[in-house]
């Protein structure tokens, strides 16, 4: 598994690059095997991740860790004031975004109708939620209320 995984590093890695990181591993007293770390290729350089850890670079910048990843981005997060901000693929419950779909606008789940229509056909009370499926077959009360609660968190919008 070792020498698979230096085999992949080598398709666009120098050798000594793969040396220096496997030197800087040793360094940072990361001694066991090279099997037990999941090596993964940081840009032009590469790092180590262990489980629960962030990524570490062991070759270029030795030691500079990631700070967060993609996955840490589109999901749920905290702002410094204390701020929710929702998942970026899953907002809500009725609504998601799928980047092939409507070029990553906000839909409502499972359908291609996007959520805004929805959420500005309810936002002022002519249509009740219950309705929206008059006019959007396939769209339900439900998701009428997650497109409008999702607008409002947008807008920052009282509930």
């Amino acid at each position: 598994m070792a020498l698979r995984t230096f085999a992949w590093l080598r398709g666009d890695k120098s050798l000594q690059m793969i040396r220096k990181s496997l030197d800087t591993l040793r360094e940072l007293d990361l001694l066991e095997h090279p099997s037990t770390y999941k090596l993964v290729k940081l840009g032009e350089s590469i790092g180590v991740h262990r489980e629960g850890d962030q990524a570490i670079d062991i070759a270029k910048h030795p030691g500079q860790s990631t700070v967060g990843t993609l996955a840490d981005v589109f999901a749920e997060f905290e702002t410094i004031k204390k701020r929710r901000v929702d998942d970026l693929l899953r907002p809500r419950v009725g609504v998601e975004v799928n980047p092939r779909r409507l070029g990553g606008w906000p839909t409502i789940a499972g359908t291609r109708v996007p959520f805004d229509l929805v959420a500005e056909l309810v936002s002022d009370g002519t249509v009740a939620p219950e309705q929206v499926n008059q006019y959007y077959p396939g769209v339900s009360a439900d998701a009428a209320r997650d497109a409008l609660d999702y607008q409002r968190s947008i807008t920052g919008a009282a509930s």
